[in-house]
């Protein structure tokens, strides 16, 4: 053939090489992506970075807070909820931001995003009440779902498949570092200056992403946008007020079952029906939308998928009870301080970033992702069940070795899913994939913090009577768990102190109980090399 010249095939093999390279042609489109120059990229990397340790942080610095919050509203029954809300709303728009990301231009949906979590923000610093704190903390979610699915997002848009395993274990160090310096930050404000700074500190975090993504993201056009109408059917508004209604019942009927109502009244009956009926007409309605369902039928159908976004729910759960409880066993049994209660957590949340960090550099040199989720839940399972021997008189030896073995067990597998996911889906599919398992993830938080408060409030009550007879248990709820020192009378402390303690272990059974499920969970995953499946996509 002659160059420049194009001549018909002139046989059926040159016709299937024809269309075998028209088919490749168009594989490589679809593995397209943004082109930036580096320093733009840099700095849009960096602006991402920052999106994630802002949403992240907002986990972790409230955890040492938390026992000074219930100090000031007199609201140790709301500790759920100062997690839960965040998750919830999290959760439940998360499918709605991978969606609107499809709708809308990247790079002013991410804008959205930032703003609805500063708004939050504000709210909680300056809130007056328990309730105006729970309601900024939901806004608050509401952002940081766009923020968390928006980032993988643009990652996705901007480097090819191969590649992504690295960036994604960055935005992994993200969470890791705000994971890090989040108690430490808030236990330093909580302890010096007011718990409110633990929320103010997020505004000039969220400016500075703000203006570098402003700046150096290019503004990418959706490739599809349906009308008004076909967009408000795909966002499927319904499914949301199902799913926020479900898991409102179900919390609220831990928070009062066992404490102000009996576990057999109207109340609490009602409100767990009322779960039960929300789910199964959740799971209805998702079914009978089909493709325009929160949860896609497709994505669920899809291995790598649905077990993924399993053992990233039970992962988290079991992460996320060990780390909101810790600094309540820190500063209300051993009577340190928010600030130092920070530094203590430093071990678990070291460990957990530094791991993130090595797994997903060996994982994007080797491809074998699947063992890290096997090994890193049966740690985390060991890890919480040694933390779980905790007492009133535990030597520093002992609380900054177990948690150190809990944390490589979370670090190993935490990132896992993600990368698995996003190696081995299409470019037009990462969004929904993405948004699916983070929405699966963050109902894991919701579940597991809730689950967790309701087997240390119950065990608390249970065992006040056993441990100091003749206090008045309404006392101790309304002390807040950093003023035990202060507002217990002396003769009941002790016994008080053992109580809590044994609310704490039963907080641990249910991050065990969580651990050993992800453990079960991991082996649902074919073994499989993520590097040979990308190149094979390409």
């Amino acid at each position: 053939m002659k160059e420049g010249v194009v001549t018909p095939p002139d046989s059926e093999k040159d016709l299937q090489n024809v269309e075998g390279s028209l088919n490749t042609e168009e594989e490589k489109a679809e593995e397209a992506h943004i082109q930036l120059s580096k320093g733009r990229f840099v700095l849009v990397l960096v602006g991402l970075v920052l999106a994630i340790f802002l949403a992240s942080l907002d986990f972790t610095i409230i955890s040492t807070a938390i026992p000074k919050i219930t100090d000031e509203f007199h609201s140790l029954q709301d500790i759920g909820w100062y997690g839960s809300a965040f998750f919830i709303t999290t959760a439940a728009t998360t499918a709605h931001w991978g969606r609107l990301y499809t709708f809308f231009p990247l790079k002013w949906t991410y804008l959205t995003s930032i703003f609805f979590f500063e708004l939050g923000s504000v709210i909680c610093g300056a809130a007056p009440s328990s309730t105006a704190l729970i309601i900024g903390r939901a806004i608050c979610g509401i952002g940081a779902a766009g923020l968390f699915s928006g980032s993988y997002t643009i990652i996705a848009v901007l480097v090819p498949s191969a590649d992504r395993p690295k960036y994604s274990g960055l935005m992994g160090a993200s969470y890791g570092l705000a994971s890090v310096v989040g108690p430490l930050i808030g236990g330093a404000f909580t302890s010096h200056v007011s718990w409110r700074w633990c929320f103010y500190i997020n505004l000039p975090v969220g400016g500075v992403s703000c203006l570098f993504i402003l700046l150096f993201f290019a503004n990418e056009p959706p490739k599809s946008r349906p009308d008004w109408r076909g967009m408000l059917r795909q966002l499927d508004m319904l499914g949301l007020v199902l799913i926020v209604g479900a898991i409102t019942c179900f919390i609220l009927a831990l928070q009062w079952g066992g404490v102000s109502k009996a576990w057999d009244s109207g109340a609490v009956i009602g409100t767990l029906v009322a779960f039960v009926v929300c789910m199964i007409l959740f799971v209805i309605e998702q079914w009978w939308l089909g493709e325009n369902a929160m949860v896609h039928s497709v994505m669920i159908k899809r291995r790598t998928i649905w077990v993924g976004s399993m053992f990233s729910f039970l992962i988290n759960s079991a992460f996320l009870v060990t780390f909101y409880y810790l600094p309540i066993y820190f500063q209300s049994v051993q009577g340190v301080s928010a600030s130092t209660s920070g530094v203590r957590t430093v071990p678990f949340i070291l460990a957990v970033t530094f791991c993130v960090v090595i797994v997903g550099q060996i994982i994007t040199k080797t491809g074998y992702a699947y063992p890290w989720m096997i090994v890193g839940a049966a740690i985390t399972t060991i890890g919480s069940g040694l933390i779980y021997t905790f007492d009133t008189n535990s030597p520093a030896g002992k609380w900054i070795g177990y948690q150190i073995l809990c944390g490589i067990g979370v670090g190993v597998s935490f990132q896992v899913p993600v990368m698995l996911i996003q190696a081995t889906t299409k470019d037009a599919d990462v969004p929904l994939a993405t948004a699916t398992l983070l929405f699966i993830q963050t109902l894991g938080g919701a579940f597991g913090v809730s689950s967790a408060q309701a087997a240390f409030q119950n065990t608390l009550l249970k065992q006040l009577p056993i441990t100091a007879p003749g206090l008045n248990p309404q006392i101790v709820l309304d002390a807040g768990a950093s003023e035990l020192k202060r507002v217990i009378p002396e003769q009941f402390l002790q016994g008080v102190l053992e109580a809590y303690v044994s609310g704490f272990r039963e907080c641990l059974i249910v991050g065990i109980a969580f651990g050993g499920a992800a453990f079960l969970a991991a082996f649902g995953f074919r073994f499989t090399n993520i590097k040979r499946t990308a190149a094979a996509e390409a």
